[in-house]
């Protein structure tokens, strides 16, 4: 059983997701691999006292590169899932209003 501190893993912070909260109020978190929609939307309301108005949820795919020194050696990073969460007009998150 999953519980909604459990859901959220950390923030990702991007260029895109710097522009997705300053312009459009959409926040981007990876979260566990069994969340859903409504867990996320439950976690981020009862954590941030906001209201979310939409949440998409995509699964981000693993990825593939070489090592520096050893060109052969490949390294595979896992893949993870991501929520972006839309809030409503005028609401925002601190943690990500220091990150302009």
């Amino acid at each position: 059983m999953i519980t909604i501190y459990d859901v959220l893993r950390r923030p990702l912070i991007t260029e895109k997701s710097n522009y997705q909260s300053g312009k459009l109020h959409q926040y981007t978190f990876e979260v566990a691999t069994a969340a859903t929609k409504v867990l996320v939307k439950d976690a981020i309301e009862t954590l941030f006292d906001v209201s979310v108005v939409r949440v998409n949820i995509l699964n981000a795919p693993a990825k593939r590169s070489r090592r520096a020194r050893s060109r052969r050696l490949l390294v595979r990073s896992s893949g993870y899932k991501k929520a972006i969460v839309t809030l409503a007009e005028g609401e925002t998150l601190e943690m990500f209003e220091g990150v302009q």
